[in-house]
């Protein structure tokens, strides 16, 4: 119970930020860009709920361990035959392919594959380099893999790219 308190207080400040900040501003947008910025907005607090969390139950202990730094050898746990490797590989991959998919969205069609994986990069980097704070492990492979999701996420966004834009402009209309 102790555990799960810890993730509603993260969630309560996701709901709090969605509500008072982000909702009231992208509103005012219309409703194509409400739903695909509250899209995500959704996914990235999954990202961080599996990625991260708890946050601010853990931050008066970020420093309280040692930093362990991140691992820098690609795809060593294949070699090592270590756990479940094409199992975590994979869900890497699927883990960030919203991400390319809906960067382009919410960025109002402006936004090329360089620059889509070119923030995919950071969000990656950004969760690799903050989780030893919070007690996980850190490894240059979930940066390649993340990247790759997104890559595959962006040529998704390509090939449904009529669709998508068709249903955002059925949105404007109504």
């Amino acid at each position: 119970m102790k555990y799960l308190i810890k993730y509603l207080i993260d969630f309560a400040v996701l709901v709090f930020l969605y509500a008072f900040v982000f909702f009231r501003k992208w509103r005012t947008r219309g409703r194509d860009s409400l739903l695909v910025n509250t899209l995500m907005y959704a996914y990235l607090s999954l990202v961080l709920y599996f990625t991260m969390m708890p946050v601010a139950a853990s931050i008066p202990f970020m420093l309280d361990h040692p930093y362990k730094p991140m691992n820098l050898v690609p795809f060593i746990d294949v070699s090592l035959r270590r756990g479940d490797f094409f199992r975590q590989v994979f869900l890497n991959v699927i883990m960030t392919l919203p991400f390319g998919f809906l960067f382009p969205l919410t960025r109002n069609k402006r936004a090329s594959f360089g620059v889509t994986v070119f923030f995919c990069f950071l969000m990656s980097l950004s969760i690799e380099l903050l989780q030893p704070f919070f007690d996980r492990s850190s490894d240059i492979t979930d940066l390649i893999t993340n990247v790759t999701g997104g890559a595959l996420g962006y040529g998704l966004y390509v090939v449904f790219k009529p669709v998508s834009f068709w249903v955002l402009e059925r949105l404007k209309t109504r």
